[in-house]
């Protein structure tokens, strides 16, 4: 008997220490969201190991449902970080990214979003932070330029366990004088385009699942 309960202390000293480890790992254990993690379904990060970049590229969802907890400056800097590295034309770096992570002016932009659309619902579907991309219209890539960074920002993202989907309207919201205006308090001169809004944040609820590919997608050339 003596024997077993040593066993069994070790088993569980030998749990706590994987658990540490994970936690350490995982950008979910700072924040209210780590509770509620199903690591298997809601979080790339399996028990804590880093996810591969294939992982992060097939589980990417938009997300539509956002708990109230606000990302860790570390953590929306990985994520921030990720974006400034996305290709460009020529490497020209068209793009800049305005990480808004202020409430009041969170909920601002939302305002200007919805008017644009049409809309009298939170466009930002309750995300706590904001990642708006423009690119400089002098450049003749600077859309896909643009695009390239929502896409790595959108990638980051998952990869440090959180949800984010791209929200349209941001050339038409900073085309507005309160949009110029509004470029302008943030000491941004030029002529930038807004190309995506990228809201971020702790997923609520269920993962959500992939849509079937649709046939046809790839067409084999050898």
């Amino acid at each position: 008997m003596k024997h077993i309960a040593l066993l069994f202390a070790a088993a569980l000293a030998f749990g706590a220490c994987c658990n540490k480890a994970a936690e350490a790992q995982c950008p979910h254990a700072d924040c209210a969201h780590a509770a509620t993690c199903q690591p298997q379904t809601d979080c790339p990060h399996r028990h804590g190991d880093a996810p591969s970049a294939m992982d992060v590229l097939l589980t990417r969802r938009a997300i539509r449902q956002y708990a109230d907890s606000v990302p860790s400056r570390d953590v929306l800097a990985r994520v921030v970080e990720a974006g400034t590295f996305a290709p460009t034309g020529m490497g020209r770096q068209s793009p800049i990214i305005v990480a808004v992570t202020d409430r009041a002016m969170r909920d601002s932009l939302a305002a200007m979003n919805a008017r644009v659309g049409g809309m009298d619902r939170d466009p930002f579907y309750g995300a706590p932070v904001v990642l708006v991309v423009l690119a400089d219209r002098s450049v003749p890539t600077y859309v896909y330029d643009g695009a390239l960074v929502m896409g790595n920002l959108l990638n980051a993202a998952r990869a440090q366990g959180l949800g984010s989907c791209w929200i349209h309207r941001a050339r038409e919201v900073f085309d507005t004088a309160e949009g110029k205006a509004l470029l302008a308090s943030w000491g941004i001169e030029g002529d930038y385009e807004g190309i995506g809004n990228c809201i971020v944040g702790y997923a609520a609820g269920q993962h959500p699942e992939a849509k079937p590919r649709k046939e046809g997608y790839v067409t084999w050339v050898e």
